[in-house]
């Protein structure tokens, strides 16, 4: 058994408190959404995008659109994780590497376009769904790549939306899902919180 990642979970703890002299240089961004981007998604979709909020200028303008939370101006970079709607027009796009990889051959690439067509094209509920879904993977992903790293991390849903759309100019097919804040942490921050037991959340069937 390979316990790196199953330490990388129990060690992580979500981060409110950070040290505002901390810093993560470009390649290590870099890298984080390298790692993000391995998570799944529905016909490898990949219906994401990440901007990294690092600048005095930009965080400011993102701390504004999460209700003056302070996290966003002391963490190293805060992810704004975009899932991305009508995903399913650049499916052929996104696949192309596989086939040139040879994993799969063009005829597999047509019956998944035709299927994801058919089912996302007149569904936009399908289609908010699964840029959910898949931005939420993406995130949980960079947060165990950042704890692999050393640095510390936290989850944030509270934001508004269509602020942090107009103050980052995001195309109408893309949705802001989450904010992820990424830094050294400070004094002050809380352990892992418990969990309710697996007999609570865990059905056999």
């Amino acid at each position: 058994m390979n316990t790196t990642i199953i330490h990388a979970i129990e060690s992580r703890s979500s981060t409110g408190r950070y040290d505002p002299q901390g810093n993560v240089s470009d390649s290590t961004i870099a890298e984080l959404v390298r790692l993000a981007t391995l998570a799944p998604s529905a016909y490898n979709l990949q219906n994401w995008r990440f901007i990294a909020v690092r600048n005095d200028a930009a965080k400011k303008r993102l701390h504004a659109a999460a209700y003056g939370q302070q996290q966003v101006l002391d963490a190293a970079v805060t992810f704004v994780i975009c899932g991305t709607l009508e995903a399913y027009r650049g499916l052929a796009d996104a696949l192309q590497p596989s086939v040139s990889q040879g994993l799969f051959g063009a005829t597999v690439v047509d019956a998944w376009v035709q299927q994801a067509t058919r089912s996302h094209c007149d569904n936009p509920v399908l289609q908010r769904d699964e840029a959910l879904r898949s931005a939420s993977l993406a995130a949980m992903t960079l947060m165990l790549a950042a704890q692999g790293m050393g640095l510390s991390s936290g989850a944030m849903s509270g934001f508004d939306p269509q602020v942090v759309s107009q103050a980052f100019s995001l195309a109408t097919h893309e949705l802001p899902v989450m904010l992820v804040t990424v830094g050294q942490a400070a004094a002050g921050n809380w352990p892992q919180k418990p969990r309710r037991a697996v007999v609570e959340v865990l059905e056999l069937a």
